[in-house]
């Protein structure tokens, strides 16, 4: 059975030391007169009334121990932070809060999601997304990806080339042969603008970039968008957008690692996992080979809840595991359910939903315990999961799938993701 999260209103004690009388130096010169008689007449604060600035706590009538209890003021639905400076621009986090307590921390370098905590059945709370203490360990040693919106083309293109309107293109080989998340400097490893807004459903931010023409190859002026919201029924929406002055091609990802556990919590083999898809598309060495296959009676069926270790292993791959991409079901551009993830001693479950035509499942094979996360953390591998909604990879140099990922001027690429969170 599952239920709405929600975080129970916390409250502090002040105790009052002391002599409770307060007033002026006035009122102890009317204690002494009035010694050895009737009691002096109260004595009206020298305070002056509140006249329009931040109202006083709220002071609970004081109880039998005689402590007056006031409640904690409610945490910001956003805050603005400094968080480094990388080639000379300053790189900002926002914090945001919804009405349940869950806070989500994002940065401009890289429209990058550095923390998200949610709480687990028993309302505790941990942080479920891998990542870095700070912004020189993003710059330094993110190979992972942790949290980024990758683009302008996530995942790899064969070869690392492809021919357009009948113009070749030459990319960066920056996956061995291929092509992979955008090239050397893809949209992960760039300085985004920002704009936070508090909304009816919950604290906004959207960050913003524009690639230039022939950025990392790609032909076009882009201009991109990546919107984060944290509603307040538990849900994190992401809304990617990009529109082109030239034809080109997009395919923007987020590639936040989820570890329902807690990002220090070991791996995430003991996770259940149900992908709503009856298809995939095998790969040959990473990169699919235009075919499509039925999942049934291989070790990529999750169409039904399994851990997610029972099969790592018959994944295969080097290294071994699981780095595919999925075909969803339904509609490819209608938003509907992708994946369901649980961690069975936690309680806490993640449905997402988005409108993307696959998703590419992959269980962190590449990390091996060099990468020192948060506290310190090393992260080995298997140490967390992706879900990353996409067109197919390397879809340009497959004639089936080529129109998934061209964006000519005047349209506007659009990618809706949505995370809910419960708990059983």
């Amino acid at each position: 059975m599952e239920k709405r999260m929600s975080l129970v209103p916390r409250t502090q004690t002040l105790v009052a030391r002391g002599c409770a009388w307060r007033g002026s130096i006035a009122l102890l010169v009317l204690v002494a007169v009035n010694a050895c008689g009737t009691p002096p007449a109260p004595v009206p604060s020298t305070a002056p009334a509140p006249t329009g600035g931040s109202a006083p706590l709220p002071v609970e009538p004081v109880q039998s121990g005689g402590a007056p209890a006031v409640k904690e003021t409610t945490p910001a639905a956003i805050v603005e932070s400094d968080f480094g400076v990388y080639n000379g621009s300053p790189v900002k986090l926002f914090t945001l809060t919804n009405e349940h307590g869950l806070v989500l921390k994002a940065m401009t370098y890289g429209a990058i999601i550095t923390e998200f905590h949610v709480p687990d059945r028993n309302g505790k709370h941990a942080d479920i997304v891998l990542g870095f203490d700070d912004l020189k360990g993003y710059v330094g040693g993110n190979a992972a990806y942790f949290g980024a919106t990758v683009g302008r083309v996530a995942n790899r293109i064969k070869n690392a080339k492809f021919t357009l309107e009948g113009k070749p293109y030459l990319l960066a080989a920056n996956d061995g042969p291929h092509s992979l998340h955008g090239g050397n400097r893809g949209w992960d490893k760039v300085v985004w603008n920002a704009k936070a807004t508090e909304t009816p459903d919950g604290p906004q931010v959207t960050f913003s970039y524009v690639s230039p023409h022939e950025e990392e190859g790609y032909p076009g002026n882009v201009q991109a968008s990546s919107t984060y919201t944290l509603t307040h029924d538990d849900r994190l929406r992401v809304e990617m957008r990009a529109t082109s002055d030239k034809t080109t091609l997009v395919n923007m990802v987020h590639h936040s690692y989820w570890n329902l556990a807690g990002h220090a919590a070991g791996t995430i083999e003991d996770h259940e996992l149900v992908l709503f898809a009856d298809e995939y598309t095998p790969a040959n060495g990473l990169v699919p080979d235009g075919s499509v296959k039925r999942v049934k009676g291989t070790p990529f069926d999750f169409r039904a809840q399994k851990p997610i270790g029972k099969d790592l292993k018959a994944a295969g791959g080097k290294p071994v595991g699981f780095d595919h991409n999925w075909v969803v079901n339904g509609d490819p551009n209608a938003l509907r359910t992708v994946a369901t993830l649980k961690h069975p001693g936690s309680g806490r479950t993640m449905t997402l939903s988005a409108d993307q035509p696959g998703v590419q499942f992959y269980t962190g094979n590449f990390l091996d315990g060099t990468a020192r996360g948060k506290g310190g953390t090393a992260y080995p591998q298997y140490a967390g999961l992706c879900l990353e909604t996409q067109k197919f990879p390397n879809s340009i140099n497959v004639p089936a799938w080529q129109a998934q990922v061209i964006l000519k001027p005047g349209a506007t690429y659009q990618h809706t993701m949505v995370h809910a969170f419960s708990v059983e």
